[in-house]
């Protein structure tokens, strides 16, 4: 199927013609001349996003984006994070108007209980948004050592 050469290999690509106008549109606001250093990009970008959901150690941020007006919302989402302990690195939250806020949710654990995690804040009522951003660890992956990194010393 493909031509080898160089490490590399060609093949083709079908893509609705919208798509491809879409591509191209980018293509001249961004600089890229290159369809292939596109296609590229956007591949590693799709394997990278998406390791995660296979088995192994996860480590990321879950964004969580919702509205603070909905009764019961913060009491759901506080009860789950409880849940969630020994996943759970640490939690930021933001409030972005009156009525919106964002959770910034710290994790390290293994993928099954992740996306069991992604999947309960999702089923919350009032929450519009979950958004994980994660990274494969491996297998077996150890925390390093936390040390100091500072200059002085």
């Amino acid at each position: 199927m493909g031509e080898q050469g160089r490490g590399e290999e060609k093949f083709g690509v079908y893509i609705p013609a919208d798509l491809a106008r879409q591509l191209e549109e980018y293509m001249k606001k961004s600089g890229i001349r290159s369809k292939s250093r596109l296609v590229q990009e956007g591949l590693r970008l799709l394997l990278l996003e998406n390791a995660w959901r296979t088995e192994g150690e996860v480590a990321g941020v879950i964004g969580v984006f919702y509205n603070h007006d909905v009764k019961g919302v913060d009491e759901a989402l506080t009860d789950i994070q409880h849940d969630y302990l020994d996943t759970i690195v640490s939690t930021l939250h933001t409030h972005l108007t009156r009525e919106h806020c964002m959770l910034a949710i710290v994790v390290r654990g293994s993928t099954e209980k992740i996306k069991e995690l992604v999947n309960r804040l999702r089923s919350v009522k009032g929450v519009m948004v979950v958004r994980p951003l994660l990274v494969a660890l491996g297998k077996t992956a150890e925390p390093h050592a936390h040390h100091s990194h500072s200059s002085t010393g």
